[in-house]
């Protein structure tokens, strides 16, 4: 199998290469990734879509995430990485209705089945807002195994701490063994999934990350 490659860059953002996925998360490379977080009005609220991501995935498995994000491979631009959506959630959307809500760059590590991983990346970071139903979505099942929503204000509290923990309602992906209260979904089709989260939860990018995300959301 021909192994995914991506662009690298040195401290600068200069190109300097390219290298293997594996390659890129051993020596910690840096490089571009594309993230795009959905929001969905609701009367007065503004409810946040966030997937759970697969346990098979090389980093953070079974974490909550990006609604939607993926890395751009070598030679691949910010628009054409704009395919994540379509891919991972079944939606088509042009990429200059994306609204661009800033360009961050991240250093985050961790270890995953006893292997360390240092994971860099240049992030462009993009809202959008869907009136979608959560069931109305294609899951992308080796990549996502769930997508679940909650309202802006109790994210937002969640990650400055004033709440420990929050309900969130999603569905999962129709081969998904469990939502983590015990439920089963029906071969074929996606099963409603009601959970209490915390902050640990999440993938563990910087709160200030979260929090201006959510910020972010609340005005396009």
């Amino acid at each position: 199998m021909t192994p995914e490659m991506f662009d690298i860059y040195d401290e600068d953002a200069n190109r300097i290469g390219t290298a293997s996925r594996e390659e890129v998360h051993t020596a910690g490379y840096w490089h571009q990734t594309f993230h795009c977080w959905l929001v969905r009005p609701e009367g007065n609220r503004r409810m946040v879509l966030f997937q759970l991501r697969s346990p098979s995935k090389d980093t953070f498995p079974d974490r909550f995430d990006i609604t939607a994000a993926g890395h751009l491979t070598a030679g691949e631009t910010i628009q054409e990485a704009s395919r994540e959506l379509q891919e991972e959630l079944g939606l088509c959307v042009p990429f200059d209705r994306l609204s661009l809500l800033f360009t961050v760059r991240t250093d985050e590590r961790g270890t995953v089945r006893g292997r360390t991983f240092i994971d860099r990346e240049i992030s462009h970071v993009f809202g959008y807002e869907s009136d979608w139903p959560l069931d109305a979505y294609t899951l992308q099942e080796e990549e996502v195994s769930g997508l679940y929503e909650a309202e802006l204000r109790e994210l937002i509290n969640l990650f400055e701490g004033t709440i420990d923990s929050l309900e969130v309602r999603g569905v999962l992906a129709p081969n998904t063994n469990a939502d983590g209260n015990g439920g089963l979904p029906q071969a074929g089709s996606v099963a409603e999934s009601v959970r209490t989260v915390s902050k640990q939860d999440f993938v563990p990018h910087p709160d200030d990350y979260y929090l201006r995300v959510f910020e972010l959301l609340g005005k396009i």
